[in-house]
């Protein structure tokens, strides 16, 4: 597969990697088993990027993440996890302190000293702002308790802020055929300032998957089901915060435009990895089949100009009116 560079920490990540919050929690259950398959199937495939963070399932991603390295330490995985989400979102818990603690856990959790990245985990924007914040993450590297240190956003706001700072390495966001605002400026920046993208939601919550009907029923636990409208998170992780029904329908029309021997699913991978600036794109994996079916769309050939342009006329007609002033 092919590897790019991940912005400042100078380490090669392969352009699709394996975001591994379905494996924790808040997408149905996943058997260990189950997880440790997906997590297999994915290195198969030539996945070496992992995602994961504290919060998934309290910390079940990251130690499921960490048995399967102590199995597999030939694996070549970079493991970028996340902090932050665990305590109350206040400017004032994001302290040095505070830091270290959840930093310590993480690391038990993942079974090593250092860790290779550790995002903060699309804290509130005064934490971005925060020059006392970057100093505290500049400590835990001088402490090697971490390699590098980046920043998941919600906004594209918050993203150009996090990359204007010397030390992050690369900022993570939501990015997809539905969520196409990141194009205009948080790409071009990145690039020139030689950080990475990391883009997360790649399949609007599997609504790019083209599977899902006006019938589909998602479990209790799934924030798909409690979710929807931003009851417990940021509304913008749950199907990139459109409206389901008219995500179903741009959807079919989006699922139009897949090559001849592709899914949907991976002609909206492909069509994230082609987009400049974007070092890696991390859909999540609830089965052998689909850690699989992910990995081989970093293999298909660029989708043409014409799709291009499809994609961004379904985006202009269906969605931006109401997702591209949110985020």
């Amino acid at each position: 597969m092919e590897q790019r560079v991940l912005g400042r920490t100078g380490r090669d990540v392969s352009v699709v990697g394996l975001g591994t919050w379905q494996l924790g929690a808040d997408w149905g259950d996943v058997t260990e088993s189950d997880a440790f398959a997906v997590l297999d199937a994915a290195v198969e495939s030539g996945v070496t990027f992992f995602d994961t963070a504290d919060v998934y399932g309290d910390g079940r991603s990251e130690q499921l993440i960490g048995r399967y390295l102590k199995d597999r330490p030939d694996a070549g995985v970079f493991v970028a996890t996340k902090m932050g989400r665990r305590a109350e979102q206040l400017p004032e818990n994001y302290t040095l302190d505070n830091f270290r603690a959840w930093n310590d856990r993480s690391r038990a959790n993942l079974g090593t000293d250092t860790l290779d990245l550790v995002q903060l985990h699309c804290p509130p924007s005064a934490v971005i702002a925060s020059d006392a914040v970057y100093d505290a993450l500049d400590t835990l590297v001088d402490e090697r308790r971490i390699a590098a240190y980046a920043v998941s956003v919600e906004t594209c706001a918050e993203a150009l802020a996090a990359i204007a700072r010397p030390g992050v390495a690369s900022v993570q966001i939501i990015l997809n055929a539905f969520r196409l605002k990141p194009l205009e400026e948080v790409l071009p920046a990145a690039r020139e300032a030689g950080v990475g993208i990391v883009a997360r939601v790649p399949l609007a919550s599997g609504l790019l998957s083209g599977k899902y009907t006006k019938d589909t029923v998602f479990a209790a636990d799934d924030h798909r089901t409690y979710n929807r409208h931003g009851e417990a998170f940021d509304q913008g992780e749950t199907f990139s915060g459109i409206d389901y029904e008219t995500g179903l329908a741009a959807a079919v029309e989006f699922g139009e435009l897949a090559p001849e021997g592709a899914t949907p699913a991976q002609t909206a991978l492909r069509w994230i990895v082609q987009q400049p600036g974007v070092t890696t794109v991390i859909p999540g994996a609830r089965s052998v089949e689909q850690a699989r079916s992910n990995g081989a769309a970093a293999g298909l050939p660029a989708l043409p100009e014409a799709t291009l342009a499809a994609v961004r006329d379904l985006y202009d007609r269906r969605l931006r009116a109401s997702v591209h002033g949110r985020w």
